[in-house]
């Protein structure tokens, strides 16, 4: 548990930071400037907790701060924070309401405070996100090719195929230095590829440090109960991190393809009754609970006991 004297709930915005301390109860305003975060950090002490919303490069600056002065805080999903306000029935939204009941959920729930950040890490997952990007674009590219009824237009649309292919393979290159060690290890368990590996070093920095059920929900895989009164409902998962899940997915299909373990485990489910996606799903769960345990031990596949 998290012991703190004082909690903070900070409204993050492009161009301003509410802020809401609860040792004085004042709301501030300030700029979202390095220099104005700077200042207002200063103020604060170790024994302080502050809590604001995920709001991607807005917070960067903010996370830098308070990184720097060694202050504790937490990054929460807004999904979070809007189901907290509804039950403790904050129905107005303001930036200043906002602050004061991001320091009221920083005080009820005492989120556990994000870990310090890998520099190498960080650079893994800024390269994946934009090589999904490209990705992305060249797909599209592709699609736009395949319809064009010019053969002019086909042939510049080609062209730029060609940069992003290159562009593509580019970050591919930076992306295999940096994860060379992990991959290799990761890439012993049947079904799991470069893309996988990149997704799931980039967004888990949790593996091999968690238990496999925390695990499996932080990926979105975790089955939950759909229960009320004498009423069962089927067990679905939710939330999680999409790309995570997305990418082990595809590697539960590549291993039911490749591997007897994984082959057998699906088809006894299949036998069962399962909907195969259901059966995938179970697949791409027990993946990451090898996963997990080869990266604790440091030990490739078959040399590893999952817990």
């Amino acid at each position: 548990m998290i012991i703190a004297l004082r909690y903070v709930g900070i409204d993050v915005s492009k161009k301003h930071l509410d802020i809401f301390d609860e040792a004085d109860g004042v709301p501030r305003r300030i700029a979202n400037a390095t220099q104005a975060i700077t200042q207002q950090v200063a103020r604060w002490q170790c024994d302080a907790l502050v809590v604001f919303e995920a709001t991607g490069i807005y917070d960067l600056a903010l996370r830098e701060a308070l990184r720097q002065a060694g202050i504790q805080f937490a990054r929460i999903n807004p999904a979070r924070a809007r189901d907290f306000a509804r039950a403790s029935g904050l129905l107005a939204k303001t930036d200043p309401i906002d602050a004061r009941m991001l320091a009221a959920f920083a005080r009820a729930m005492q989120p556990a405070p994000e870990q310090v950040a890998d520099p190498a890490r960080g650079a893994l997952a800024r390269l994946a996100k934009r090589r999904d990007q490209l990705v992305l674009m060249r797909a599209q590219e592709k699609n736009r090719r395949s319809e064009a009824d010019d053969r002019a237009m086909a042939e510049r649309i080609g062209r730029l195929i060609e940069v992003l292919d290159s562009e593509i393979a580019g970050i591919e290159a930076d992306i295999s230095a940096l994860i060379a060690d992990d991959a290799k290890l990761m890439r012993s368990l049947p079904g799991v590829g470069p893309v996988a590996c990149m997704q799931l070093i980039a967004q888990m920095p949790e593996l091999g440090r968690v238990g496999p059920k925390q695990l499996a929900a932080l990926a979105g895989l975790a089955p939950f109960n759909v229960d009320s009164g004498t009423f069962r409902g089927k067990r679905k998962i939710a939330g999680g991190r999409k790309r995570v899940r997305d990418a082990l997915y595809m590697a539960a299909l590549n291993a039911v393809r490749r591997a007897d373990p994984f082959k057998a485990f699906y088809a006894r489910l299949r036998q069962a009754g399962k909907p195969a996606k259901l059966a995938l799903i179970a697949v791409a769960r027990k993946l990451l609970t090898v996963l997990n345990a080869m990266m604790r031990d440091r030990k490739p596949y078959l040399q590893t006991k999952p817990t």
